[in-house]
């Protein structure tokens, strides 16, 4: 049996992921919320914050966004980001891509509480100390 979900991020600038993905985390304007295959349909509005990607062979990629909407069915996760930036890559790349992520949700948040607290997501789930 299949256990996998099919997830693709677009933004306006093109497509920033798309293939097939054990759980993605998603930043709902409610409140986090995880999808696995099997999800009941819905659509959610996202805030400002981080998409945590678990991939088929268990390894994670993170993905901060500045707003967006998501539409969910048991097969599929569609995103619609006005913004995006993945924050993996190498060593030397993460930095540079860790920076850009806090600029682009810095830019969209006047709230200091949260975004205090989605660096320190970016952050811990970067691996940065």
């Amino acid at each position: 049996m299949n256990s996998l979900i099919h997830l693709e991020i677009v933004t306006p600038m093109g497509m920033i992921f798309k293939g097939d993905v054990k759980m993605v985390l998603l930043p709902g304007s409610e409140g986090e919320f995880g999808v696995l295959r099997g999800h009941a349909s819905l659509l959610s509005s996202l805030k400002a914050g981080v998409i945590d990607v678990e991939k088929e062979d268990s390894t994670h990629e993170l993905i901060a966004i500045d707003s967006g909407y998501a539409e969910v069915n048991e097969f599929k996760v569609e995103i619609l980001a006005k913004g995006a930036v993945s924050i993996n890559g190498s060593d030397g790349e993460i930095a540079k891509n860790l920076e850009q992520a806090k600029e682009l949700i810095k830019s969209m948040s006047s709230d200091s509480v949260a975004l205090a607290s989605t660096f320190a997501t970016i952050d811990s789930k970067a691996g940065i100390k």
